[in-house]
């Protein structure tokens, strides 16, 4: 909720839960929000709109599963903890959000992205020129040839690549070939099923 006096959470009765007021005020995820201080930076708050932490950043991100990546003043990323702890490596280019116990970060010293740990240590050795998330124990993965999907273990899932790949659902995926056609994969990346041509949708 936001009005003249700045932005605040408020009750199922429309009421404000606490009296503090910031410049900006994000959803609550594992019982924490993200909010901005005008002239001062972002943090996170507990229900009663108490700050978690003393620190201040230059953006925060929302908690998924018990982490949270925030941007330093300096520009670079870091995962934290709900007590506001930093967890494994900092200062990279970029971090993303923790999903099945993993999140994607742009490492400082090559441009990469890689893979992290609960930890927020490496996952495994593997970087590519972008990545996403886990979903259901694969996740995209692009490296100079094209997209695929890479296991827990960074290790890819198949040879092929492709323009483009979505997640995997109940073990087939959209993607785009090379060619440009539309179609359907298996976790083995063998096309199941060409969906439309690429010269139909150009025509």
């Amino acid at each position: 909720m936001q009005d003249r006096t700045g932005a605040f959470h408020i009750d199922a009765h429309g009421l404000p839960v606490y009296p503090a007021r910031f410049h900006e005020a994000w959803g609550f995820y594992d019982g924490l929000a993200a909010v901005e201080e005008a002239g001062r930076g972002w943090l996170h708050i507990r229900l009663d709109g108490s700050p978690v932490y003393s620190e201040r950043y230059g953006w925060c991100g929302n908690f998924q599963e018990c982490r949270c990546a925030v941007r330093g003043t300096d520009g670079l990323y870091a995962h934290i903890d709900t007590d506001g702890r930093r967890v494994g490596i900092s200062g990279h280019l970029y971090a993303g959000d923790y999903r099945e116990r993993a999140a994607v970060v742009r490492f400082a010293d090559d441009g990469l992205c890689g893979h992290v740990d609960w930890d927020g240590r490496p996952l495994h050795a593997h970087r590519f020129i972008d990545l996403d998330v886990f979903h259901k124990g694969y996740a995209r993965a692009r490296d100079a040839r094209g997209w695929f999907h890479v296991l827990r273990d960074g290790r890819h899932a198949y040879a092929e690549r492709f323009a483009n790949v979505e997640p995997f659902y109940n073990g087939t995926a959209h993607a785009e070939a090379l060619s440009g056609d539309r179609v359907l994969i298996t976790r083995d990346g063998a096309i199941v099923r060409v969906l439309v041509e690429y010269a139909r949708l150009v025509q």
